[in-house]
């Protein structure tokens, strides 16, 4: 419709100026009488203009109607297959409806099985209830014993059982461990040992030093004894001069200053001019001696070893070492002993042997000014290290080498292993009467103190105890049990190197006379 408009309002507005430039031009030049030719040619061309648009109007309207149809029959088949899809969809859910339905019902014929065999359990659950009732009655009456009774009478065969398994299981384990551990490690440490073999000597508080002659004591005394108080007063070391023939005994507890007493008594007496003055020059002498000596023993004994980039002053506090002893063990000797130890150990297990050499070397260099710096020589062991920069496995090596805290690294248990291994072996240390005695009775009363225990012995220097038990009391199960508590109350209670050997002795006799 809105085509037509256009097109006859076009035609229109083409016409008109058609018609009135034709209606002028006629009038100018055929006048006025062919005005009526003129306003029929314009009729004319009118009705030609309406024709024509109504030719365009028709068009225009089937156009239209073509394109209204084609949408209908478009909208018509989209709306056929939306409802084509519906209809499926409306299907799909009966259908599961349908399912549900089935398994509802299902559920249901199954919920109402389940509440009847529900009914039947518990009926069985009251006639077993009452059968078991029914039983212990019955046992109480032919036992003669309460449930309780019964109860703890089954309790202690078990526990007698337990107490059997458990022996004879802790007895196959340390069998087993013993030997698969046991034979290694017997052969680490006595391979290590026999690599290390080193000798020591027990050093005392007391220096001796030979005369040439007993007129020297004399000059050794001097005028009034103004020599050897010089001696005395410079060393910080006693001088007795008595009886001994041709000898001078040097007493002091500290044994880098009888050194240098030693070694400037000697000079002394060599040079033969003894008076005040040259006493000075020559205790003077013997401390730089001492002091060159202690720095080529620290260098020494990291040669020795094989330890390399040690600090300078660590070196000297080595050397000073030398000139300490612990239980009449050389100290530096027995720090090259640990090294070597720890060296061998860790060769054997597969750890870095130059660290774990260096952990054992310094693992007790804080004895060397435990006399002059407060503290135990763990602590200050532990400062030195980390003062002149030692790395951390080092610095826990020192620390944790008699257990005052925990091992990080293999190489501080290689350390503990190693020091322990120098300070028990035979002739390593010294120990008086009085402390063996000790240990000796304090074995004894541990082992004593248990039930069942009827006398016990401590031989082999301590190193092992020997306890004879009631057989009445303590049957074969039970002595396994007793050897582990009695070795546990040791390690609680007793401080002694290396270990203690535990055996227990049971003894079953019959006698009997023939008349």
């Amino acid at each position: 419709m809105p085509h037509i408009l256009i097109a006859v309002v076009v035609t229109l507005i083409i016409a008109i100026p058609i018609t009135y430039a034709l209606t002028s031009a006629y009038c100018k030049h055929a006048a006025e009488s062919k005005i009526g030719s003129a306003e029929e040619k314009a009729r004319e061309i009118i009705d030609e203009a309406v024709k024509a648009a109504e030719n365009k109007k028709r068009e225009s309207l089937l156009e239209i109607k073509e394109e209204s149809i084609k949408t209908k029959n478009e909208l018509d088949k989209e709306i056929k297959e939306r409802r084509n899809e519906i209809q499926r969809n409306e299907r799909r859910i009966i259908q599961k409806e349908e399912n549900l339905d089935k398994k509802l019902e299902s559920i249901e014929k199954k919920e109402a099985g389940f509440a009847a065999k529900e009914e039947e359990i518990n009926r069985q659950k009251e006639e077993v209830s009452k059968l078991h009732e029914e039983r212990v009655q019955e046992l109480e009456r032919i036992s003669r014993l309460t449930s309780e009774q019964a109860k703890d009478y089954l309790l202690k065969m078990i526990e007698d059982d337990v107490k059997l398994d458990t022996a004879k299981l802790i007895k196959e384990m340390e069998t087993k461990a013993k030997e698969e551990a046991g034979k290694k490690a017997r052969e680490y440490i006595v391979t290590a040992i026999q690599k290390c073999a080193a000798d020591h000597v027990s050093e005392t508080t007391i220096s001796v030093v030979q005369l040439p002659n007993d007129e020297m004591k004399g000059r050794i005394i001097g005028r009034e004894g103004r020599n050897i108080r010089t001696l005395e007063t410079m060393t910080g070391v006693d001088l007795i001069i008595d009886d001994t023939p041709e000898a001078v005994i040097l007493s002091g507890f500290d044994p880098i200053r009888r050194e240098v007493a030693r070694i400037a008594l000697e000079k002394l007496i060599v040079d033969g001019r003894i008076h005040p003055a040259r006493i000075e020059e020559m205790v003077e002498k013997a401390q730089k001696e001492v002091e060159s000596m202690i720095r080529e023993e620290g260098e020494s004994a990291a040669l020795e070893v094989g330890v390399h980039g040690i600090h300078p002053e660590l070196i000297r506090l080595l050397g000073k070492m030398k000139f300490r002893t612990s239980y009449g063990q050389n100290a530096l000797k027995h720090s090259i002993e640990v090294a070597q130890l720890s060296g061998l150990l860790a060769s054997e297990v597969g750890v870095d042997v130059r660290m774990a050499k260096r952990a054992g070397l310094l693992h007790d260099i804080g004895k060397s000014v435990d006399h002059e710096v407060e503290g135990s020589h763990i602590q200050i062991g532990v400062d030195l290290c980390k003062k002149y920069k030692e790395s951390p496995t080092i610095i826990n090596a020192v620390e944790a080498h008699h257990g005052d805290v925990e091992p990080q690294s293999l190489v501080a248990c290689l350390v503990q292993a190693a020091d322990a291994i120098s300070a028990a072996r035979p002739g390593a240390r010294r120990e008086t009467l009085e402390t063996y005695s000790n240990r000796l009775q304090q074995l004894e009363d541990i082992a004593n103190g248990f039930k069942g225990v009827d006398k016990s012995f401590a031989i082999q220097a301590g190193r092992e105890i020997r306890i004879m038990v009631v057989p009445d009391q303590i049957n074969d199960a039970e002595m396994v049990l007793l050897a582990r508590d009695i070795s546990k109350q040791i390690e609680n209670d007793l401080e002694y190197p290396g270990q203690i050997k535990i055996n227990v002795i049971r003894e079953s006799r019959v006698t009997e006379y023939a008349r």
